[in-house]
């Protein structure tokens, strides 16, 4: 088998593991959600098996993925992302904006629009998180803080404190989110010689 297509298969593996968790899904709910087996799953991540396009097609399906990305198929020269929307249960859409693995990632979120006394229900995570609100008013609980972000606002935050995002009741909100591995950041830096 050439060498190149052995390299390209034994990653698939990896990036299946790397797309379940960052998903935050267990293999008995990958199971459930492609009907493959939670111990072919396993053995599909390990390496141990190589999946069949059988397989391929629902796991792509699940991870919100193409078969290309699952493979990390060579560029085709075509710039454009494929970008192919998640919707939550809740209304709000998430749109990945980058396909690499590893590093630090960026969303689009679409989330609609809330009640101002809703209570939020605050997450942590391993990771720090950059946030930029396009449009719409963006209630973001950080720890002790309620902060409402508005268009052309951001902020950053180490994922590790309790946080919860949402759109206010004045309506839907879209913001971008670029978010790191523990310790990695998004740097922000200045034109040279802009005035202070």
């Amino acid at each position: 088998m050439d060498e190149n297509l052995e390299r390209t298969l034994d990653a698939v593996g990896p990036r299946l593991k790397q797309l379940r968790l960052r998903r935050n899904v267990t293999l008995t709910e990958l199971a459930e959600e492609t009907g493959i087996s939670a111990s072919t799953l396993s053995r599909l991540e390990a390496g141990l098996r190589r999946p069949t396009l059988e397989q391929m097609l629902p796991l792509a399906r699940a991870h919100s993925v193409t078969i290309d990305e699952l493979v990390d198929a060579p560029p085709t020269g075509d710039p454009r992302i494929n970008l192919r929307p998640i919707a939550a249960g809740d209304g709000s859409t998430i749109l990945p904006l980058t396909r690499r693995p590893g590093g630090i990632q960026a969303y689009k979120f679409v989330l609609p629009a809330g009640a101002d006394d809703r209570v939020p229900d605050l997450r942590t995570h391993e990771g720090y998180d950059w946030v930029y609100v396009l449009n719409g008013n963006l209630r973001l609980v950080l720890g002790d803080e309620d902060i409402v972000l508005r268009p052309g606002e951001a902020a950053e935050f180490d994922t590790r404190i309790p946080h919860w995002f949402g759109a206010t009741g004045s309506g839907p909100v879209e913001f971008l989110s670029l978010i790191g591995r523990q310790g990695e950041r998004a740097h922000v830096r200045a034109a040279p010689g802009t005035p202070h």
